[in-house]
Parts: C-alpha cells; sequence; structure tokens
C-alpha cells in the first residue's frame, strides 16, 4: 500500500466510522471528536489538532463540507474544496479519522460517534459548544483548548486580499 492510499484510508464514510468506532471501542480507546472547516491549513490548526489528540487515543475530525460552509460562512467559502481539505487533515500522523458532514452544525455526528472528549477553541463556552450536551449525557468531557495567536483562516484570507487590490 502506498502512502496516499494510507492517508485516504483515514478518510470515513459513517458506515466505516461506526466499524472502526467498534474496534476502538473494544480495545478501549478514548475518542477525541472536534469539528470545523479547517481552510487553508496553518500553524494554528496543527497546534490546535495535536493538542485535541493529546487528550485521548484517537482523533477524529467532523469536517464541514463545501456545501455546509457556503451555508454557514457565505459564497467566498471554503476556499479549499473539502476533498483537499480531508486529504491534507487526515496526513498529520496524529489525526485517526476525518469525516465530512452536510449539516450547518456537526451534532448529528457527535450523537453517532458519541466522543469521550469533545474540544472546541476557548472561544466557546461549554454552554456554547454544539453537542456538548449529548457528550456530557453520555459520560464524556467536553474541554476548550487556546488558540495560537496570530494565527487564522481569515488573516491569511485578509492578507492574500491585501495584495489582488
Amino acid at each position: 500500500m502506498g502512502k496516499l492510499q494510507h492517508i485516504e484510508e483515514k478518510i470515513f464514510t459513517l458506515e466505516q466510522l461506526q466499524a472502526r468506532l467498534n474496534m476502538w471501542r473494544l480495545l478501549e480507546k478514548k475518542i477525541v471528536f472536534t469539528n470545523g472547516w479547517f481552510d487553508l491549513l496553518h500553524k494554528g490548526h496543527i497546534d490546535y489538532l495535536s493538542k485535541a489528540a493529546d487528550l485521548g487515543d484517537r482523533l477524529i475530525i467532523g469536517l464541514n463540507s463545501d456545501k455546509s460552509a457556503k451555508g454557514v460562512k457565505g459564497p467566498g467559502r471554503p476556499i479549499m474544496a473539502e476533498d483537499s481539505r480531508a486529504l491534507m487533515l487526515a496526513s498529520f500522523s496524529f489525526v485517526d479519522a476525518v469525516i465530512l458532514f452536510d449539516e450547518d452544525t456537526p451534532l448529528n455526528l457527535i450523537t453517532v460517534v458519541k466522543p469521550d472528549i469533545l474540544v472546541k477553541g476557548a472561544d466557546y463556552t461549554i454552554g456554547q459548544i454544539v453537542g456538548a450536551d449529548v457528550v456530557l449525557e453520555n459520560g464524556g468531557q467536553v474541554k476548550t483548548l487556546d488558540y495560537l495567536p496570530g494565527y487564522s483562516t481569515t488573516l491569511i484570507e485578509q492578507k492574500i486580499r491585501s495584495f489582488t487590490k
């Protein structure tokens, strides 16, 4: 198996993910889940995701599909197509699964995954985190992580736009 194929195998359908979750739970692995657009990957994303992965044994990323990102962020987003974003995320050694979702929020996905730990950025309070109630009701934890200052897709987008004016 080539390295690209190994990376692509970390991008799951819901059915594939459910089977993998069953195996990980049988092996008593602690499942961590986070979600986002992860458009224009940067150092801040790597810092955040690696810290999320450190909280458990397996990291699952719920990735907003192009349809979802356009619906929430507007017609100019995402900048990178979902297949590129998924592949880049899956290429990180500390990421175990990437799954796309079309809805505005990952609530349905969180309900299926039932992670042991749900992670979001510290710009959210636990009460604002979609799916926090589901995770807590199932005995899981909800954690927030600080972002690396000075790194954001919005800042990169603004910088690129300033060059084109």
